[in-house]
């Protein structure tokens, strides 16, 4: 589905480490790729990326987002026997970190580790065996057998991730450690690409904004958006397919696999802007799924939306299964179609283009 240079992209962006907090690996290599369909590339204090297409300073700029970091681990201790104990970094499961192989990013480069699991044989299932863990039960064994042993290879702060990198399943699916949202990401960096290739027919002023620290309560997208203040944003994020046994649609809703992205209705999303996305998408025939939002959408639009005196923002999601997940799962063919989506609705709109509720 797509040319050799950008397939190699996406597996280099989904492959390189960047939990949260430590984003800045992940982040090079998007600078890198997306600094050749951009006039400027600029980056904040903290990390966050812009990348910038300027057509006329008297037309409106809009904002394509999406949060670079993914959940992860850090080093909390390291025991007497150099064990080395684990904290989560955004929402990391602990149900499922135990029997994992881990890779600690240090300063010189990474250290494989194993997550102990007590073999089931010798299981107190009278006092916890089989539970969900807590963070503080969970350990890294790293090969040695003291502390000092265990602090020449890794410290107190280093993060640490699966090992977990891309497979996929067949032609159309992929999986995946850090889809979300390293995804969006990529999806932002193609809509540029495609942007630059028509830069004659764009009227307006574009900015790719790739955030931090969103898994922990979206603070790169509000720092740059308040910086920035664009006057459209069009954030896109995973949401979850909720397709595979064992899911409630009446509590969770109908989102498929393979049917296309998924525009929010409600709370952040600004309703004019949500129905301009949905036009665009009927005239360029481009499948569409829906989701409500009752409080919040639990991304980074709820950071962008009220900056200052507001900025009209609207999510587009890619349908993810396995959420949080060492494999994530998404569908190629809906990643085409959120870059085209995305890709369309920026073409479509006007120089003085506003959107107001009335």
């Amino acid at each position: 589905m797509f040319d050799k240079k950008t397939h190699d992209f996406l597996e280099t962006l989904l492959i390189t480490p960047s939990p949260t907090g430590y984003e800045s690996a992940g982040q090079q290599v998007w600078k890198e790729y997306v600094s050749q369909y951009a006039d400027k590339v600029e980056g904040d204090a903290y990390g966050s990326a812009v990348a910038k297409i300027d057509t006329n300073s008297d037309v409106i700029t809009v904002m394509l987002e999406a949060h670079a970091d993914e959940i992860g681990m850090v080093v909390q201790y390291i025991s007497d026997e150099g064990f080395v104990t684990l904290n989560r970094l955004g929402g990391s499961d602990s149900t499922i970190a135990r029997a994992k192989r881990v890779y600690i990013h240090n300063k010189k480069g990474r250290v494989t580790g194993v997550v102990g699991n007590t073999a089931i044989h010798l299981q107190d299932t009278k006092n916890g065996g089989g539970k969900q863990p807590s963070w503080k039960d969970i350990y890294v064994d790293v090969g040695v057998s003291s502390r000092e042993e265990a602090l020449e290879l890794v410290q107190i702060g280093d993060p640490v991730t699966f090992t977990d990198d891309v497979e996929f399943l067949n032609d159309e699916i992929v999986t995946a450690r850090a889809l979300d949202n390293r995804i969006g990401g990529f999806v932002i960096a193609q809509v540029m690409k495609n942007l630059n290739k028509k830069k004659k027919n764009l009227k307006v002023n574009v900015m790719a904004l790739n955030s931090v620290q969103e898994e922990v309560g979206g603070f790169g997208a509000r720092m740059m958006s308040y910086r920035h203040m664009p006057d459209v944003a069009i954030v896109t994020d995973v949401t979850h397919a909720t397709d595979t046994p064992g899911i409630n649609n009446k509590e969770h809703g109908s989102i498929k696999l393979g049917k296309g992205p998924a525009v929010q209705h409600g709370g952040a999303n600004h309703q004019k802007l949500v129905e301009f996305i949905e036009k665009t998408a009927a005239d360029k025939k481009i499948e569409l799924q829906h989701e409500a939002t009752s409080v919040r959408t639990g991304t980074d639009t709820d950071s962008i939306f009220y900056q200052r005196t507001g900025i009209p923002s609207a999510l587009v999601s890619l349908p993810l299964r396995y959420m949080h997940s060492p494999v994530e799962t998404a569908s190629l063919k809906d990643i085409e179609a959120l870059i085209d989506l995305m890709t369309e609705t920026v073409l479509a709109m006007a120089p003085d283009q506003t959107f107001t509720v009335s």
